[in-house]
């Protein structure tokens, strides 16, 4: 198992160089970089950068039946408002919350003001068009939308997981506020384990949905989109928050240079073999498309075996006779 201690010192300070943490603790940067490497994110409707802004709100969002708006610098979910539908001038919540306009213009005031953000430091709201769900999900998330975390290592996919919403999570793929992480194999996406508060559990607390009976498709391009992520900012250790949406299919939702460890225990198996196996692959193989690094990644690591036959490096002549 990779620990907090390995993961600070070995992982995020070893392959992160600090001047490129602004790109993904940024997600306008991050969505702006994603879409200069032709990446797809939720369609940007706009941002909101200063409390003058706000005055116009209403006119602002009266196009859109739904949407999100998120702080550019928030974390761990915080800050995140998500419509989903409208009633005359009143906006809907998942959970079918009415809110007003001058509800909403506070609470983007709110992130204007830093409430939400790294350090507490003015922010910018960015307003996302509203994801649109697979059917697939729609029992195995509840209020919210699931997402898939990628962890790439040095350009390859490493370990994967699903992140469903529940109730206890206030409609949030958060696994410290309640929300399931599904583990799922690097191969073809199919569930492993499912936690919930790191307890084993198998069905939706909310919907009863089977956890075990989770399909994705198009597996291969979501793990490419994570490895073209990595490229496109130059961390060695990063995770991809990926959603799948029903008309769009796969999109990336942010990136993170520091995620967390709970995946381990989602997967029921540790990061270190892993990172070992990708740390053992000869020169060559880092150069290779994100496209070829995934098949490889998916070739070793897939069910979890170590089964990838490496070529035998050459070693130094010896100088000792």
């Amino acid at each position: 198992m990779v620990g907090m201690n390995d993961r600070n010192i070995n992982l995020i300070a070893t392959h992160n160089p600090r001047h490129l943490f602004p790109l993904v603790d940024n997600k306008l940067k991050t969505k702006l970089l994603a879409n200069q490497n032709d990446i797809a994110t939720p369609e940007l409707i706009g941002a909101l950068r200063t409390q003058h802004d706000l005055k116009n709100l209403f006119a602002f969002l009266q196009p859109h039946n739904g949407f999100a708006i998120k702080p550019a610098k928030g974390s761990g979910g915080k800050g995140i408002l998500v419509i989903t539908g409208r009633r005359d001038e009143l906006f809907l919540k998942a959970n079918g919350a009415e809110l007003n306009t001058d509800e909403i213009r506070r609470h983007t005031s709110n992130i204007l003001s830093g409430l939400f953000s790294l350090g507490g430091t003015p922010d910018v709201a960015i307003v996302e068009d509203l994801i649109q769900p697979d059917p697939l999900y729609e029992k195995l998330s509840v209020e919210g939308v699931p997402d898939i975390r990628v962890i790439v290592y040095r350009g390859f996919p490493v370990m994967t997981m699903m992140r469903l919403s529940t109730r206890a999570s206030d409609g949030k793929a958060n696994l410290h506020q309640g929300a399931i992480g599904l583990g799922m194999a690097l191969s073809d996406g199919r569930p492993v384990n499912a936690i919930q508060f790191d307890r084993n559990v198998y069905e939706h607390p909310d919907s009863g949905a089977d956890l075990m009976s989770v399909k994705i498709p198009r597996w291969t391009g979501l793990l490419e989109i994570a490895a073209r992520s990595a490229d496109a900012t130059g961390l060695g250790y990063l995770g991809a928050d990926i959603v799948i949406d029903r008309y769009r299919g796969p999109l990336l939702l942010e990136l993170n240079a520091r995620p967390g460890l709970a995946i381990q225990i989602a997967n029921m198996a540790g990061l270190a073999p892993r990172i070992r196996a990708v740390d053992d692959l000869p020169p060559k193989y880092f150069r290779e498309t994100p496209e070829q690094r995934v098949q490889r990644a998916v070739e070793m690591l897939g069910e979890g075996q170590l089964h990838l036959k490496l070529e035998p490096r050459k070693q130094a002549k010896s100088n000792i006779k």
